[in-house]
């Protein structure tokens, strides 16, 4: 919302979500086309080598960094043990249909940080000054939004696995667990944007929890939610990530050594990833547009135009047509624009709002710009 402009910003978060209903609908009939069983061996019939390369890469790549998890009370502490103690266990499983369970234990806590941000609007909005720009219908930044977006909605890359792990798979009932799934997901995602952006305005961070006051103890019980949130989901993404490897150099099986194997090493190099990562927006928008991009809005597409026999009046064909080019451009431009401009975090700092005693906001002619580079001395004069 905040890099799109709030008007513009509901907008395109219907408009991605209907995009990705559409998209993973068209792999599945794409698969059926085809007589394929997984995105990888759809690409390959579609495409041959270099497109089942290029697929693996992008496959890997948006599971593999999408774990950038924010000694004893620290960070570094944090991530080890949970990596060690819950997401690895976690992930060992071979069957993607026995994390069924621990996936809607973390959809029902998504719902409780949900409560908790639209408590916030309310207790804690009033309080903090709304930026000047903050109700303007768009801003240039908007294809860095499509980027989040695109990263909040992607599951292309297990859409497959998910099929076949239903009871009598049709491209029917596939559709509508689809439409049900988008619905309920576009439905949390207005609602968690949209009540953070009311309550921070142009002082939205990248990770919305940055924004929060430590002392605020019901916040911190919504980031202990999105930490389980995160070990609980992430198991599915590695059995992604474990997948393409299997296919790439294993022939698609893995032995139980091998299993084993491959997903510590998997754990082991993401979790080094997220020790080094503190900054969640920028992950989001790389992410989004290198990997969810490709996979939503483009390779579905191509498949679909290119195994399809329908005429090309077929409203298929059409949105196919419109999603192919849109999808490259939010790769191209998206990516140069979250290179050069990313979003800001404030690195486990407290923000002004949080010293009321110590400082007052009477002047707001500078606004958001004034406020967030000036905001790295007004912490150190407060803690000292």
């Amino acid at each position: 919302m905040k890099q799109a402009g709030f008007p513009l910003g509901i907008l395109l978060l219907f408009w991605v979500s209907y995009v990705t209903d559409f998209s993973l609908v068209l792999l599945i009939k794409g698969g059926t086309l085809s007589g394929t069983d997984s995105y990888q061996s759809l690409v390959n019939k579609t495409f041959g080598f270099p497109g089942y390369l290029l697929l693996s890469a992008l496959q890997f790549m948006y599971p593999f960094i999408v774990d950038p998890q924010s000694w004893f009370t620290g960070r570094h502490f944090i991530i080890t043990l949970s990596t060690v103690m819950f997401i690895l266990p976690l992930s060992l499983y071979r069957d993607i249909a026995k994390l069924g369970k621990i996936s809607f234990i973390s959809t029902v806590l998504t719902t409780l940080i949900v409560g908790i941000v639209m408590t916030r609007v309310v207790s804690l909005g009033p309080h903090i000054p709304k930026t000047e720009d903050a109700w303007v219908f768009a801003k240039p930044n908007a294809i860095q939004a499509i980027g989040v977006m695109s990263f909040a909605f992607i599951c292309h890359h297990n859409c497959f696995l998910v099929y076949g792990s239903l009871e009598e798979p049709t491209v029917a009932k596939w559709s509508r667990i689809i439409h049900v799934s988008v619905l309920v997901s576009v439905f949390i995602c207005m609602l968690f944007a949209t009540c953070g952006y009311l309550t921070f305005t142009g002082f939205t961070q990248g990770d919305l929890f940055e924004n929060y006051c430590r002392s605020d103890d019901l916040v911190t019980f919504g980031r202990f939610c999105y930490g389980v949130t995160v070990i609980l989901t992430y198991p599915i993404e590695c059995f992604v990530t474990r997948e393409v490897i299997a296919n790439v150099f294993f022939g698609g099986t893995l032995s139980s050594a091998f299993h084993i194997a491959v997903t510590v090493v998997i754990i082991m190099v993401a979790m080094l990833v997220s020790l080094l990562i503190d900054c969640l927006g920028i992950v989001l928008e790389l992410n989004g547009v290198l990997c969810a991009a490709p996979l939503i809005f483009i390779i579905p597409s191509a498949c679909y135009l290119k195994l399809s026999e329908e005429p090309r009046t077929h409203s298929d064909k059409i949105m196919a047509c419109v999603m192919l080019p849109l999808g490259a451009v939010v790769m191209v431009f998206g990516f140069t624009m979250a290179v050069t401009n990313s979003q800001d975090c404030t690195h486990g700092h407290e923000m002004f709002y949080c010293f009321p005693d110590n400082f007052s906001l009477t002047n707001l002619s500078d606004s958001h710009l004034q406020l967030t580079t000036q905001l790295p001395v007004l912490n150190i004069s407060i803690f000292q």
